[in-house]
């Protein structure tokens, strides 16, 4: 216990004693988060107090190896992974310092935590079983390494997220750190138990200066190394002892963070925005715009996470049915919670799940048509034939016309119109789009005009439009040869089609008006 008391101890001393030279070295450098629409601080506030929580925890991490003692044999009995574990967290502390000083894309930090997390399976960092209940154990198989991922990654970015207000992400992180070590120290994990408690010594030093008023952010380096170790050391743990409740305080540690980022990128998605844009509709926005000043916002989250965690220890002492319940218990109230704030609309997020899958379930029809339409197009042989094909693509897409409008050398103009009969009852109105076609002769032109049935949404409908345009281009050969052909007809080839003299197509109030000449 003296070994694990120094190591948090020395991190803590550590941090507090490097962290002023940090937000010296910051403001010298000009690495300061200035005020935007997004944030909620009035004063530019430096922003790479990471670099104290990484010093101040791998050095003291890297002097356990040297130890005379129990605890650095461990260490050294695995130091290929504990070896791929610094290396690693020190690849992601390095990426978010350059973000935090140049700016990285984001998809660029993410294949970096791609990357590292697979390096670290590699090296045996793998979850493959996971113990439910005593007795009970559940293998993952060819799923343990990519769960494993995963869990890394989304550890991270939870973190990541959630450093939006002062003091927010190092003192949740704290409260995981602190949670997860009394876990490693009852498991008799001391490989875990040091890099718990030499991050939580780190986190807890910064914690003097990053609470409200912040006078320094973690940034990107801090906030990712953070949930890096995090994630990677329970998955360490969890390799050598695959009891539940190993990864049950982690997620009810970061039960906020997690379900935040969660939804942060479920909403996202179902806006069809990047889900790496920006917003500001975070649990933690929700709070301050329910009212709450930052200082107590941060707080209500400190005792959410601290009652949670306190309950998840329930489970590290009863590893049976009841350990469970309480588990989704824990869940459904931080669900609750987030319904409660306006962090989360369920109803709304169910509706827009349906109506994707609607739409999703709507192209794939539209799909299939569409390469039954193209076999058609290809199998034409003469005019006639190709005509029919657009017919049938006007049908099978859900148009309310076709028209071909051609323009020989001599000026002379013939309209080609097919004509939907029937009016489909879901339809409430209809869209025209027009667009020319070359011909490849000089003199001469053809321009399609359709009119689209519109069924649910516009989208599908400029859908549909876009899968007659490819049609009409990728067989624009056919459409040549066809050209003569129709201009030569006096007779329509079925009953739904007509050659009309151009005198006789009207226009009414932008909307074209056709009659049928036999």
């Amino acid at each position: 216990m003296t070994t694990y008391f120094s190591v948090w101890f020395g991190s803590l001393v550590l941090a507090l004693a490097v962290t002023p030279a940090v937000i010296a070295l910051a403001r010298r450098i000009d690495a300061v988060d200035r005020p935007g629409a997004r944030a909620v601080h009035t004063q530019p506030v430096p922003r790479i107090g990471g670099v104290a929580i990484f010093v101040s925890a791998i050095c003291l991490i890297s002097a356990v190896l040297l130890l005379d003692n129990r605890i650095g044999d461990a260490f050294r009995r695995v130091s290929l992974q504990v070896s791929a574990l610094l290396g690693m967290a020190t690849l992601i502390f390095l990426v978010g310092l350059v973000d935090d000083l140049r700016g990285l894309p984001a998809r660029v930090k993410l294949v970096v935590e791609v990357l590292a997390a697979t390096l670290l399976c590699g090296v045996g960092v793998r979850v493959s079983a996971l113990e439910i209940t005593d007795g009970y154990l559940l293998p993952l198989g060819q799923w343990g390494t990519p769960l494993t991922i995963l869990w890394i990654i989304g550890i991270t970015n939870a973190v990541n997220l959630s450093d939006g207000l002062d003091g927010l992400a190092a003192g949740v992180s704290a409260v995981a750190c602190a949670v997860i070590a009394v876990f490693a120290i009852y498991s008799e994990n001391r490989v875990m138990a040091v890099f718990m408690l030499a991050l939580l010594g780190g986190l807890s030093g910064f914690l003097f200066y990053n609470f409200n008023p912040a006078k320094v952010f973690m940034g990107d380096c801090g906030s990712l190394f953070v949930g890096f170790t995090i994630a990677a050391s329970s998955a360490m743990c969890l390799t050598k002892s695959s009891a539940l409740v190993g990864l049950a305080l982690p997620i009810l540690a970061l039960g906020i963070p997690i379900f935040d980022t969660f939804f942060a990128i479920l909403r996202r998605f179902l806006e069809r925005r990047s889900l790496f844009a920006p917003d500001r509709s975070h649990f933690h926005h929700r709070l301050m715009d329910l009212g709450l000043k930052q200082r107590h916002a941060v707080l209500a989250i400190y005792f959410s996470t601290c009652v949670a965690t306190g309950l998840g220890l329930f489970m590290m002492v009863r590893r049976d049915v009841g350990a469970l319940v309480v588990f989704a218990c824990i869940l459904l109230l931080v669900l609750l919670l987030f319904r409660v704030v306006g962090a989360v609309h369920l109803r709304e997020m169910f509706a827009a799940l349906q109506s994707k899958h609607a739409r999703a379930r709507q192209q794939k029809r539209e799909q299939r048509v569409f390469e039954e339409l193209e076999l058609r197009f290809r199998r034409a042989q003469h005019g006639t034939e190709w005509w029919q094909a657009v017919c049938d693509a006007g049908k099978g897409l859900g148009f309310a016309w076709v028209s071909l409008m051609m323009r020989d050398t001599e000026g002379n103009l013939d309209t080609r119109i097919w004509r939907e009969r029937s009016l489909p009852v879901e339809s409430s109105c209809i869209v025209t789009m027009g667009f020319p076609v070359s011909t490849a002769r000089a003199g001469s032109s053809a321009e399609f005009e359709i009119a689209v049935f519109v069924s649910g949404s516009l989208e599908s409908a400029s859908h549909r439009a876009a899968l007659f345009s490819r049609l009409v281009d990728e067989h624009r050969s056919g459409m040549l040869r066809a050209i003569p052909d129709l201009r030569s007809q006096n007779d329509a080839s079925g009953s739904n089609i007509s050659v009309i003299p151009s005198e006789h197509i009207l226009h009414v109030h932008g909307e074209r008006q056709t009659e049928v000449v036999r």
